[in-house]
């Protein structure tokens, strides 16, 4: 059971999702994210943490390598433990739809950071905002406190 007086004091948890696959030698958009969010007070819950290792970018079909269901489950897991979801849209990455739905699904609150011009109608309904850029996060995150 939770202590009431003390659920006041808990930071709020933001999980970042984004396209790992193709850019595994561009996931500077994590860093900046963390930054933003932490400067707000969120803990930040970052898959890329945990999964770097597996994407070197040296290797194909990495991923036949991996237990699947372990792999899927623990992002599934984190994504159970955020209270917001930041999904970092440069490109599509079926990764980062599956973790949005799965999200939005447990209620949580989705905020999608894409310059794509015509997003699907998937990526907008699982949305609660959409912004440009990150320069924006900020703002976005606001509503959310």
């Amino acid at each position: 059971m939770v202590d009431e007086s003390v659920v006041g004091y808990m930071k709020k948890q933001l999980f970042i999702s984004g396209p790992i696959l193709g850019m595994e030698k561009n996931q500077d958009y994590r860093k900046t994210i963390t930054e933003i969010a932490s400067k707000l007070g969120f803990d930040i819950i970052d898959p890329w943490n945990r999964e770097r290792v597996l994407y070197n970018g040296t290797e194909d079909c990495w991923w036949d390598k991996v237990p699947v269901f372990d792999f899927v489950q623990r992002d599934l897991d984190d994504a159970d433990r955020c209270d917001v979801m930041v999904v970092y849209f440069p490109i599509l990455s079926a990764g980062a739809c599956m973790e949005m739905f799965y999200a939005k699904r447990k209620g949580k609150k989705v905020v999608v950071v894409s310059e794509i011009k015509y997003l699907s109608p998937w990526i907008v309904f699982h949305s609660d905002i959409i912004i440009k850029d990150l320069s924006r996060l900020e703002e976005a995150l606001k509503q959310f406190l």
